[in-house]
């Protein structure tokens, strides 16, 4: 649908993201609130099977139609290495790209953001009831599962011979089971929860946007990318963008940046809102000089170990280009290997026996691949994906020009602190107790990856630095809080000092959470929309639901 020229809306979400879906959603069940959408991407059409088929998941990364393609800075810790960022490039932002796991975190995640000054009303009691208001979830106890959200799950099967040695490798190196690791209790090895359903991705877009399509009061407007927030003094009227090469304007009561950890803070500091010397510096007039916009830049990194596989067992044969359209024929009948993420299955450990809560997240995948489909291992194997959770290393996002059309310069600096080198040596050496247990032995064909010739210390980083890669959960850029540090007030989310501008997506996190962040983001969205059309929060969990 298009925007008229002289349009003027009571409130504009910038990015159709997980966040921006949501909020769409929330914010237009009130018939009187007329919401647009703007989405700097393309539709995500239903002929789009890269984004629809689950085990097509590879394909869109690297995609110039489906991903935006960012890079960081050379990481002065992993070899001066440039770290490729996959980001959603089209309705449900990178919803629509990723792996499909989804993971709300540790309760103890939310009650750490709840000691910060501001906080308070962030503890997992707070969190959960917004947890479980968006979910349709396949099993689990109803204290802490829901039953009728919009975004349905599946959980993985996570059947056949290797699943079975994997669980059963993962007890034999003592660590326990468990039910649900969005339940009672994190820790320990499970199936997964996949927004995938009937072997279809269910998106943000999917689950939260298409539903309320024919909202009379709901446009939304692919292919327009904001470049400035307009303010008048210091409050925000509206948002200038370009749509089919031609710049425009659309006036706003109320505007929400929802485009990212990465692209919120670049549209913060086009608009004048940011650290004053580095506006200065690109020639930005500065508006409101907040340090914290680009700040606190974290995320996950991960590595694969590999195992060549003796016997006939994985999914390789799935991978290979011959049986694609096959493949395709079985997932349009409704079964097949099309059908599932394949990450159907992982745990979640600590480094030491005296760290409080999990720190380490495993992926089992019966094949041995890189995320993106490259490097697939020759004949069978399988593979953990295995990262620390809760590293303390920390970067930056800056913008390189007033240029918009510019990719603002990203330095995470990953393996920076003794802390997260620490956990990485230690992630490495539970990966290969697992994998060395007697239920591997008769199908083990040796280590692939890190290696016979990678054992010291020293080794495993040098090797983390060369092979290393992001998880895809960048996160903190705009923290919410009330330090010197933060950027939007954590109740109403409000820009600090800015009238009528918010931001609600992964980059108002204060701290990255232990598990992927798109149930989070999720659930900040949910919190968000009823702070922004003025309900009460839901109400508390009650203690017994509380997860200890």
């Amino acid at each position: 649908m298009s925007v008229g020229e002289d349009a003027h809306y009571d409130v504009v979400i910038v990015g159709g993201g997980s966040a921006g879906c949501v909020l769409a959603n929330r914010l237009t069940e009130d018939p009187t609130c007329r919401v647009l959408v703007l989405e700097a991407g393309r539709p995500d059409a239903w002929w789009d099977l890269p984004v629809q088929i689950p085990a097509a998941l590879m394909m869109p990364i690297g995609s110039r139609f489906y991903d935006w393609g960012y890079s960081s800075l050379p990481e002065p810790y992993m070899g001066g290495r440039e770290i490729y960022h996959a980001r959603g490039k089209l309705l449900g932002g990178s919803s629509s790209i990723n792996g499909m796991i989804f993971q709300r975190g540790n309760p103890l995640d939310y009650d750490g953001w709840a000691q910060e000054p501001g906080l308070e009303h962030w503890q997992y009691e707070d969190c959960l009831p917004y947890f479980k208001r968006m979910e349709r979830a396949p099993s689990g106890e109803d204290a802490f599962r829901g039953r009728e959200g919009p975004l349905r799950l599946e959980r993985g099967p996570a059947q056949g011979p290797l699943f079975e040695r994997f669980f059963a490798a993962a007890q034999e190196a003592g660590y326990s089971l468990t039910d649900d690791v969005n339940g009672e209790c994190q820790e320990g090895f499970g199936r997964f929860d996949r927004n995938l359903h009937r072997g279809l991705r269910q998106s943000a877009s999917r689950s939260y946007l298409h539903p309320v399509w024919n909202r009379p009061n709901l446009t939304v407007q692919s292919r327009s990318h904001a470049t400035r927030v307009r303010l008048q003094g210091t409050r925000a009227v509206g948002v200038e963008y370009v749509h089919k090469g031609r710049g425009k304007f659309v006036g706003a009561d109320e505007i929400i940046c929802s485009g990212g950890a990465i692209n919120s803070p670049q549209l913060l500091q086009l608009s004048g809102i940011g650290p004053a010397d580095l506006l200065r510096e690109v020639g930005v007039d500065v508006v409101q000089d907040l340090p914290g916009v680009g700040a606190n830049l974290q995320d996950h990194l991960e590595v694969y170990i590999q195992h060549a596989c003796t016997q006939p067992i994985s999914m390789a044969p799935s991978v290979l280009r011959r049986w694609r359209p096959w493949i395709g024929l079985q997932w349009l009948a409704g079964y097949g290997p099309g059908m599932s993420n394949h990450f159907e299955a992982g745990g979640f450990v600590r480094s030491r026996p005296s760290d409080p809560y999990p720190n380490l997240m495993i992926h089992f995948l019966p094949l041995a691949i890189r995320y993106d489909g490259s490097k697939p291992t020759p004949g069978h194997g399988y593979q953990l994906h295995i990262g620390p959770m809760l590293s303390d290393s920390k970067g930056s996002l800056r913008i390189a020009s007033s240029d918009p059309l510019v990719p603002p310069k990203m330095q995470f600096n990953y393996l920076s602190t003794e802390q997260d080198r620490r956990e990485w040596i230690a992630a490495v050496e539970c990966a290969r107790e697992i994998f060395s247990q007697s239920s591997f032995t008769d199908i083990d064909g040796g280590e692939l990856a890190p290696g016979k010739g990678v054992r010291t210390d020293r080794e495993i980083l040098e090797w983390v630095g060369r092979e290393g890669e992001t998880a895809l959960h960048p996160s903190c850029t705009c923290r919410m809080g009330t330090g010197k540090d933060s950027v939007v007030d954590p109740v109403s989310m409000r820009v600090h000092g800015v009238q009528g501008l918010r931001v609600v997506d992964a980059s108002v996190m204060p701290k990255i959470t232990n598990a992927n962040i798109y149930a989070p983001v999720m659930m900040i969205a949910e919190r968000a929309a009823d702070a922004i059309r003025g309900l009460n929060p839901l109400p508390v969990a009650k203690e017994s639901e509380v997860a200890p």
